[in-house]
């Protein structure tokens, strides 16, 4: 599942810590994956580090502005 820019922006700060912590765990298991030669889809991996990306702009942007 590919998670739109607009709806990490609806989330709160602890929200999108949370979904760090769960991408960044979905991360392990796909380079699991990949190191056993079970993962087939390896596009994921740079999705997922996007979204980890993105999250922790939004995080930065959202505690320069309180």
């Amino acid at each position: 599942e590919i998670t739109k820019l607009q709806e990490l922006k609806e989330k709160s700060i602890d929200e999108l810590n949370a979904l760090i912590v769960d991408t960044k765990k979905q991360l392990l298991d796909l380079r699991m994956q990949k190191s056993l030669q079970k993962l087939e889809n390896t596009a994921q991996i740079r999705q997922l580090k996007t979204v980890v990306a993105q999250a922790k702009t939004l995080i930065k942007e959202k505690s320069e502005v309180k």
